[in-house]
């Protein structure tokens, strides 16, 4: 049996760790030891159940920063999985298990980067970083967005950044996600009347105010999208109502939804558009509206060029740039000035069960992030 490379036995045991969002795990003691054998200076920041870290080599700019998060999302049931799903099982050339592809796979891989441009150039130019949260899989309030409040009120500024996320689609490095839509999320509460549903005259169903406004919601056309972003998307993600019993009309029935927008609209005209809509059923309801994630955009340039030819140079293959996908962490840094981009593994199985990634990505993956460094920094 072949040893396992550096950065697949890092990725195998950051698998191990059970650290679903926002229960880090020991994941982030284990990488901070591994980042400080390297130089750097690893520096904690704890905000509620939140692990966070940053870590720098060097005290002087341009910084070039790598982020990620420790955090996963839950199994789904264990008896569905092929293996272990915390066992970092490989097989058949495949590492198994929740977080191997989003995002410990991606976070094993800049590591090892790391670890191997230091030895190459201990007096590199600038300086190598690294934002790593246990947050991002959940509410994302107390990690990247706090620790770069940090960083901001110190002048402590980043110039290129890239987060390990996955978003490779057929072939890793294929493609390079360059910006993001926004997101929106919110919860519409519709008031009615609790009753018996064999007299409805007596009662308000609230169930059925919040299914026509639903309807008029799905059924719009945001906007177009521009030839960067594609359409804004309205999508309910949740709806509760009623007391579980066939026999009663309920009195309240909740809405949680989501909005992912391209910068052809802004909150500002989502929240009027919704308001607008509900005002106009003539119906008792309450909206709520979460913190929202702007949208970004790196455009060509100096990381894109760097990330673009080490693509080229290590995998034979020119990556494509894109902003569709979800949201990421990518919304916090990017509004401080610096460029950032999002280049991880394949993407396929992220968030199902039996989550994998091909080790042979990894180790390619490490490869490119190492040769960005070298084109940046040495």
């Amino acid at each position: 049996m072949n040893p396992l490379s550096p950065t697949i036995s890092l990725a195998q045991e950051l698998v191990r760790q059970p650290s679903i969002s926002p229960d880090d795990a020991g994941c982030q003691e284990l990488l901070g030891r591994r980042l400080e054998a390297a130089g750097f200076a690893v520096e904690q920041m704890r905000f509620g159940p939140v692990d966070n870290f940053w870590a720098r080599r060097g005290e002087v700019t341009p910084v070039l920063a790598f982020a990620g998060h420790t955090d996963v999302v839950p199994t789904g049931p264990l008896d569905q999985w092929s293996t272990d799903p915390f066992s970092g099982a490989i097989e058949e050339g495949m590492l198994k298990g929740r977080g191997a592809a989003d995002m410990k796979g991606g976070l094993a891989a800049i590591v090892t980067a790391c670890e191997r441009f230091v030895i190459l150039h201990p007096q590199h130019r600038g300086s190598i970083a690294l934002l790593v949260t246990s947050d991002e899989e959940g509410p994302a309030v107390e990690g990247t967005c706090r620790v770069i409040d940090v960083l901001e009120a110190r002048g402590e500024k980043i110039d290129w950044c890239i987060i390990g996320e996955p978003t490779s689609n057929q072939r890793v490095a294929d493609t390079v996600k360059n910006g993001r839509r926004g997101s929106a999320g919110g919860r519409l509460t519709i008031s009615g009347k609790q009753g018996h549903v064999a007299y409805p005259h007596l009662a308000h169903n609230p169930i059925h105010d919040a299914a026509s406004i639903v309807n008029e919601l799905c059924s719009r056309e945001w906007d177009p999208g521009n030839a960067f972003f594609p359409p804004t998307t309205f999508q309910v993600s949740n709806f509760n109502s009623g007391t579980g019993a066939t026999n009663v009309i309920p009195g309240i029935a909740t809405v949680d939804f989501n909005f992912r927008y391209s910068p052809e609209s802004s909150m500002e005209s989502l929240e009027e558009v919704v308001k607008s809509v509900c005002e106009a059923h003539n119906v008792n309801v309450a909206i709520e509206w979460e913190p929202p994630g702007f949208p970004f955009q790196t455009l060509p340039g100096t990381l894109i060029d760097a990330v673009t030819e080490a693509v080229k140079k290590i995998s034979g293959q020119e990556p494509q740039l894109s902003t569709d996908g979800g949201t990421s962490d990518g919304r916090f840094i990017a509004p401080t000035g610096a460029q950032v981009i999002e280049l991880g593994p394949l993407n396929a199985t992220i968030h199902q069960i039996n989550e994998q990634v091909s080790t042979d990505d990894l180790d390619t993956l490490s490869q490119i992030y190492q040769e960005v460094m070298t084109t940046l920094l040495a």
